[in-house]
């Protein structure tokens, strides 16, 4: 490494269509199965990375206050994993900023970790290309592989490091889908998702979820091809119920459900009786995801928000990758 230099990079969060729930091999993060997702653009972590001879220790400073022990250790491992690509040991200081809450089932890993692998190889002065980009990423979190690039994403679940990679399948204008989040818990799980992905075999029914996960990723890329929410959308709300299945059946069981993310589960069907079309999706917490179509957008926002137990209730649409910005955050 030559002159230590500062780099900073954007990285949006990721809602995933088929989900990731399951590794082969928990050190690299290699999945048991493909999965598909569209980057928001609304749920942003912006990350400074700067390295320096003059530092004893990593720094680590995220929303303001320092790392937890647990997200330390994990940021620390993921730099000392980019330090041995670019051969030094210079330690760093990091401050990432988060505008949507922590822990709670937003995949705030796959934005942070892809925010911190773009912006940390940059500060290295490593020249690597996106693909390679999602694999280094998919290092620090999984879900991160997909955060690196913008639009509908495919991580493929590969054969090991070299093909676990993630690819855009449609660039973000392909298609203008709106995930509304509604927000009932903004406390942090107990039990992380890195954790929950170690418990998904011991469910009884985890073997018979893989078996049917590789038809149903040929459907979606299908529909979402046609822009077929229609199709699409009682997909995506059978692969959620169908991971949160393997959750409440794992030993032991894991639980992220809120009462008020039942109630809000219970009202979409309902909706759509009505005429307005939304379908929901969960990741690895109690909020809810609605996804919809610009001109039902507004309808469903209101009707969230009327609901009890939905604190806030935000809006994203297609997003673009992680990338290198001007804007330093220290």
């Amino acid at each position: 490494m030559q002159t230590p230099r500062k780099a900073s990079a954007r990285a949006g969060s990721n809602i995933a269509f088929l989900k990731y729930w399951g590794n082969r091999d928990d050190s690299l993060n290699l999945p048991n199965n493909s999965s598909l997702s569209l980057t928001l653009d609304a749920l942003q972590t912006v990350t400074s990375v700067e390295f320096s001879p003059n530092l004893p220790a990593d720094e680590v400073i995220i929303d303001g206050q320092e790392a937890s022990p647990a997200a330390y250790s994990r940021v620390t491992a993921h730099l000392d994993f980019l330090r041995s690509l670019a051969k030094t040991d210079f330690f760093a200081r990091v401050g990432s900023r988060n505008n949507f809450p922590l822990g709670v089932g937003l995949a705030a890993s796959a934005s942070g970790f892809a925010a911190l692998t773009v912006a940390a190889t940059k500060a290295l002065g490593l020249e690597i290309e996106k693909r390679r980009l999602t694999r280094l990423a998919r290092r620090g979190s999984g879900s991160a592989a997909r955060s690196i690039l913008g639009g509908y994403v495919e991580w493929l679940a590969g054969s090991g490091d070299e093909d676990s990679y993630a690819r855009e399948i449609f660039p973000k204008e392909h298609w203008e889908l709106l995930d509304i989040i509604a927000i009932v818990s903004t406390s942090a799980k107990e039990i992380s998702s890195q954790d929950g992905h170690r418990l998904a075999a011991t469910s009884p029914f985890y073997p018979m979820r893989l078996q049917s996960l590789p038809q149903n990723l040929s459907k979606m890329k299908e529909a979402i091809e046609r822009q077929d929410l229609e199709t699409l959308g009682p997909l995506i709300e059978n692969e959620a119920l169908s991971m949160h299945s393997i959750m409440m059946t794992s030993k032991p069981p894991l639980l992220y459900w809120q009462p008020a993310t039942l109630a809000v589960l219970r009202e979409i069907p309902e909706w759509r009786k009505g005429g307005i079309e939304g379908y929901f999706t969960l990741d690895a917490g109690p909020n809810v995801h609605v996804l919809t179509l610009p001109q039902q957008a507004n309808e469903i926002r209101s009707r969230l928000e009327k609901l009890p137990g939905v604190q806030q209730v935000l809006v994203a649409q297609p997003g673009e990758g992680a990338k290198i910005v001007a804007e330093h955050l220290f």
